[in-house]
């Protein structure tokens, strides 16, 4: 039997769609900016050795990157409630986004200090710098640098890994797609429309992260 394509059954609900986008990237710049932050502290921490902190990170980072996202996911928003911690959806969420993204970051970013020469370090120390300076020029910005593509992708990974959180009932753009097609029963055009958003919202954000890296990182303006 011959299918009959229609899109119009979608575009009719932009406004779910819209929502859903704005959703997916506030949850992915939130989870991007805290997750990247505690993937920095944690990089310090393991890559210099913190007692017993260092320990402490190593374990919480093989965790997270052995253990499903959605199962994160389940224990923050189901399990959590049984110590009687309860937390909205989307407080889940972010919750969620930001400890994986955090642990991912962590050994990517270590990965950039632990490339840093040590003699750098030491001659940077010989110039009279502070260790808030040395931190910050010798190691922090240099180690950047050498992973902000990695980084960079990783954000993007965890921003198409954003989708499961549906299943908690977190309004972001998987959600509104299997909203969508539960009122017009259009499961092919919905999910063909909202593949092609993520493609989108992927290229977008990759290249927004470029430019970011470029401007703030390298150090370096565009062409």
């Amino acid at each position: 039997m011959a299918y009959s394509f229609d899109f119009t059954a979608v575009a009719q609900y932009h406004t779910q769609l819209a929502v859903g986008v704005g959703y997916t990237l506030m949850l992915t710049a939130l989870g991007a900016v805290l997750g990247v932050t505690l993937g920095t502290l944690g990089a310090v921490v393991r890559a210099w050795r913190i007692r017993p902190f260092a320990q402490l990170f190593g374990l919480y980072v093989e965790l997270i990157r052995n253990t499903p996202f959605i199962v994160q996911l389940f224990f923050i928003f189901f399990g959590l409630p049984a110590l009687g911690l309860r937390l909205g959806e989307w407080q889940a969420a972010i919750i969620a986004v930001v400890i994986n993204l955090g642990a991912y970051s962590t050994e990517i970013i270590r990965a950039g200090i632990q490339a840093i020469p040590r003699g750098q370090i030491e001659a940077a120390g010989s110039l009279a710098m502070t260790r808030t300076q040395i931190f910050r020029h010798v190691v922090l910005q240099p180690a950047l640098q050498k992973v902000w593509p990695a980084l960079s992708s990783q954000i993007v990974i965890v921003m198409l890994g954003t989708s499961v959180c549906s299943q908690i009932a977190a309004e972001e753009l998987t959600f509104a797609a299997n909203f969508i097609q539960s009122r017009n029963f259009r499961a092919f055009e919905t999910y063909i429309v909202v593949a092609l958003i993520y493609l989108a919202l992927s290229v977008g954000v990759r290249a927004l992260l470029n430019q970011i890296g470029q401007r703030f990182v390298v150090k370096r303006r565009p062409a």
